[in-house]
């Protein structure tokens, strides 16, 4: 096993509210994989599946609810997660825990995303 994660969903109520607030802070492009068959509208975010990058994606579909408990997702925060933070509030966002160092792994920081999902970032600097 090369990763313990393979894959992530983070659940939203509004797509494209939530595809342009990532989009904004993590400075990619969110890219559309909706399946109407499943009245599901999804999108991917950006990673290198030809060397099994863990990946993931937003996933609009009843029953998939956002939260503020349960697991968490550490995004990728870049080469300083400070970066990426200092957008969250702009883009309709709440920071809930500033970034922390955790000693020789790094930083990490949490924030709610615009529908309403505690998420965290990670990065080394």
């Amino acid at each position: 096993m090369k990763n313990a994660v393979n894959w992530f969903e983070i659940p939203v109520t509004n797509y494209e509210r939530a595809k342009k607030f990532y989009n904004s802070i993590l400075g990619i492009e969110i890219q559309d994989y909706h399946m109407p068959e499943k009245n599901m509208k999804y999108g991917m975010f950006p990673h290198d599946e030809k060397n099994e990058g863990v990946g993931g994606g937003l996933m609009e579909m009843e029953g998939c609810n956002p939260s503020m408990d349960g697991s968490t997702v550490y995004l990728n925060g870049g080469d300083d997660l400070s970066q990426v933070l200092s957008k969250v509030e702009g883009a309709g966002g709440q920071v809930l825990m500033p970034k922390m160092e955790i000693g020789e792994n790094g930083f990490i920081a949490q924030f709610s995303d615009t529908e309403g999902n505690r998420v965290a970032l990670h990065s080394m600097n």
